[in-house]
């Protein structure tokens, strides 16, 4: 898998292809401090006046360096895969190197930095379910009555949850319906966009 990158990071990385390897790496560890602490303008400021550019040209180099290494961290890309995303920037090979050395040595700081920042919501663990039918009862000698007893066991910041529902057969099915409707949405370029931003 590659990293897909859109002009306007293409753009911002440009820069970084004119200053030398040192200067990269020194982009390189602001990128990091900037994904462990937040922004520092400061930083920016310092950059641009010994580099003689804008600070807003240093803080989209910083950027673009920044989302390299949080997407292929997030990805887990493998050494080839992120060499042939960076390839496409026009650095040389030393740079290059250089940006894969730093993510190699940091991607797995930068995903567990990210997953603390993540919300934390409950989620799925396990799912007990059982079907049940009546078939008679004293007042009505034939029918059948299925029902469907689901036991839903999420996990919410490491404390175990239990929810039990009961329902019918067409109600199952309709609920299986509109849950893959909603994970089909998931996969539209619209929500992976949505949820790109979001993390």
């Amino acid at each position: 898998m590659l990293l897909v990158l859109e002009d306007k990071h293409k753009e911002h990385l440009s820069f970084l292809s004119d200053v030398s390897t040192d200067v990269v790496q020194e982009f390189c560890k602001i990128s990091l401090n900037f994904i462990r602490k937040g922004a520092n303008p400061k930083v920016y400021q310092s950059a641009s006046q010994k580099l003689e550019v804008s600070p807003e040209v240093v803080k989209n180099g910083v950027e673009g360096l920044m989302y390299l290494l949080t997407e292929g961290s997030k990805l887990m890309l493998n050494e080839i895969d992120f060499q042939d995303s960076i390839m496409c920037l026009g650095f040389s090979e030393e740079m290059q190197q250089a940006i894969l050395q730093v993510f190699l040595d940091n991607h797995r700081e930068v995903r567990a930095t990210l997953a603390e920042m993540a919300m934390d919501l409950p989620h799925y663990h396990d799912l007990e379910w059982r079907f049940d039918v009546q078939l008679a009862s004293r007042s009505l000698r034939r029918q059948t009555t299925p029902q469907i007893l689901c036991k839903l066991h999420l996990k919410d910041c490491g404390k175990d949850e239990r929810h039990v529902m009961i329902t019918d057969p067409v109600n199952l099915v309709h609920m299986t319906k509109v849950l893959d409707e909603a994970l089909q949405e998931m996969k539209s370029p619209y929500c992976r966009r949505i949820v790109r931003n979001i993390k």
